[in-house]
């Protein structure tokens, strides 16, 4: 995943204050602003914008943003792939949910960057001041989890990184370990609620809760689509023409899967209620990848002509030309 650097998109220096970021962000939004600006590609760089103005303005988000740039930076310098996820065990950043006012862009579609790193919760949005005992904020964070952590349900020890703010009102990102219990049937953007482990309240009022988001890390295998799963199984020209009984992963072990007789690259096969668990469970969808064997020894070669001879009349571009719309 790409990394953003937000402060060259506001044009301002890392050590710029919350009112120089404000008024960089006002002034690139009227630039760019799409019902007035006449600037080329305007509608694409207000959203950079503000998804920059986003990051930056709450200081819980922008001291989150300065420690994964620290990371990123040092794994530029050691010739090291960037990863956004920031913790341990799929855990990432967790934020109080306070907001920092009401200058954010409430609705706005950001980046996978953006939500990698805060979630879909992680928007400014404020709470008014109020006298009195006050509820303790929520808490939330994204976390990644295996996908057979949803088929079969799991406890992990996750780490949390949370911007923490001192009495200097300067601000520090500090790790914590939380277990979890992952349920089976979970779905990527479920959020699990932990009551009572949120900030701390006011006046003998209650604490807030803490949500985590749920998101699934990349599988080499298998792909997510709403509740179903998705795999390409490679199967020989054979198996393909002949049909065949073989052995196809799943999420939750192997099973044989009936491959029927004339089958063509691409078909696909579903496996009902094999998908993510849930009441209604998803489906498991094998699509079929023709394996062709290398021709690299004379008896490859032979049989690869002897097919040749047996199929004078296979034109497989005119058949391809015939099947297009």
């Amino acid at each position: 995943m790409e990394f953003k650097d937000y402060y060259s998109t506001l044009g301002v220096d890392r050590a710029a204050t919350q009112d120089v970021i404000k008024r960089a962000y006002r002034k690139l939004a009227r630039k760019y602003h799409p019902d007035v600006s006449k600037e080329p590609d305007a509608e694409n760089r207000f959203k950079e914008v503000a998804e920059a103005h986003e990051a930056l303005i709450d200081p819980e988000r922008r001291a989150a943003y300065d420690d994964l740039a620290l990371r990123h930076a040092n794994a530029r310098k050691h010739g090291q792939p960037f990863d956004a996820s920031p913790g341990w065990d799929g855990g990432g950043y967790e934020f109080s949910g306070r907001g920092a006012g009401p200058d954010g862009v409430d609705g706005a579609e950001f980046s996978d960057f953006f939500e990698s790193l805060f979630g879909r919760a992680g928007r400014a949005g404020g709470q008014p001041h109020r006298r009195g005992p006050v509820n303790g904020a929520d808490h939330h964070a994204r976390i990644e989890i295996a996908l057979e952590d949803a088929y079969l349900g799991a406890r992990h020890t996750i780490s949390l990184r949370r911007p923490v703010t001192d009495g200097q009102g300067r601000v520090s990102v500090q790790d914590r370990q939380l277990e979890v219990d992952i349920p089976k049937g979970v779905r990527p953007g479920q959020h699990l609620r932990l009551a009572g482990l949120g900030e701390p309240g006011e006046g003998q009022a209650p604490a807030g809760d803490r949500y985590l988001e749920i998101a699934f890390k990349d599988h080499p295998r298998f792909r997510i689509d709403g509740p179903d799963v998705w795999f390409d199984l490679p199967v020989s020209p054979w198996e393909a023409a002949l049909g065949a009984s073989v052995a196809a992963p799943t999420p939750q072990g192997e099973v044989q899967l009936t491959i029927p007789a004339g089958s063509a690259a691409g078909r696909k096969l579903r496996l009902k209620g094999r998908g993510l668990p849930g009441k209604t469970p998803g489906d498991l969808y094998a699509v079929l990848q023709i394996a062709l064997p290398k021709a690299d020894t004379d008896a490859a070669r032979e049989a690869y002509a002897a097919l040749a001879r047996a199929f004078p009349q296979h034109e497989p571009r005119k058949l391809h030309e015939a099947t297009q719309p």
